[in-house]
């Protein structure tokens, strides 16, 4: 008899270790697991991941080092989702890339703005001022525009989606020096002023508040730069990842965004279907200037 009760217990506790293990691997079977790649690590992605998991999502986040990385691996199925990017960036990839990868929900618009270390308002720059503004296709039509609703330039023609070559230098205050973008805040030393996008401005330590002129996010114009969720055509029902896009305008993650972005981030809540009518113009526009 006591053979078999000490042969009772170690049964007992192996029971009971099964029992767990089962229970563990039912609630991570359970979970819904979406991968999702993004270029940020800003802490609003630690509010977005903890209200996630508190809704049975689980994200795995990759973070990549370039903007050329998330919507390349997004088309390969490397992961399900990528948020990183607005409707003018994702209509450039989707065009050159002949896809169709898809907005499903929009987050923010960030304003772009005109910065400057030599001058104290729009009215102190000169005649013949020399603005840098980023030189990739997407950023540098919109920092046209911002300097034209400034008043600093003038661009000639209808235009969509301007280039320098479209400048009019006669009507014009200014002239402008396209660089790389992550060269705009490195630029101000030497420049009268320049765009600089959000990404940088919080890398250089740059505070939003001091620029000298910011473009309206609320208007029309502004539609091409809102930031969405995107996913391939295929997956833009999915309910687990529409649900992700509710989740981010919980208001614990938008008072983070707002944290980060020091206020300057206004929240977009547009759906899919009304995004994917701005990028069918975008991408429009893009073909017809190729």
């Amino acid at each position: 008899m006591k053979f078999h009760r000490v042969l009772a217990i170690p049964v007992l506790v192996a029971a009971v270790a099964t029992l767990g293990l089962t229970a563990c691997g039912s609630d991570e079977e359970s979970a819904d697991v979406v991968r999702i790649g993004t270029t940020e690590s800003d802490p609003q992605w630690d509010v977005f991941e903890s209200k996630a998991k508190e809704q049975g999502i689980t994200l795995k986040i990759t973070r990549y080092s370039d903007y050329s990385q998330p919507n390349t691996a997004l088309a390969q199925k490397q992961i399900d989702v990528n948020l990183f990017q607005h409707l003018q960036f994702l209509g450039q990839f989707n065009v050159a890339n002949n896809e169709d990868l898809t907005p499903i929900g929009a987050t923010q618009i960030v304003p772009l703005g005109l910065y400057s270390k030599k001058h104290r308002t729009l009215a102190d720059i000169p005649q013949g001022g020399e603005i840098a503004i980023p030189n990739d296709p997407t950023n540098q039509a919109r920092a046209l525009f911002v300097l034209q609703s400034a008043g600093l330039l003038k661009l000639s023609g209808d235009v969509r989606q301007p280039s320098p070559a479209e400048v009019d230098k006669g009507a014009s205050k200014v002239k402008v020096t396209p660089v790389d973008a992550a060269q705009t805040a490195l630029s101000l030393a030497s420049v009268d002023g320049s765009i600089i996008n959000n990404t940088f401005l919080q890398k250089s330590g740059i505070d939003p508040s001091s620029a000298l002129y910011k473009d309206d996010p609320k208007s029309p114009g502004a539609e091409p730069y809102i930031n969405t969720f995107v996913t391939r055509a295929a997956d833009k029902n999915n309910a687990t990842y529409l649900k992700l896009v509710q989740i981010w305008h919980d208001p614990e993650v938008q008072k983070a965004v707002s944290e980060t972005s020091k206020g300057t981030s206004v929240e977009v809540t547009r759906a899919g279907p009304e995004l994917e009518q701005i990028l069918a113009r975008v991408q429009q526009t893009i073909r017809e200037k190729k």
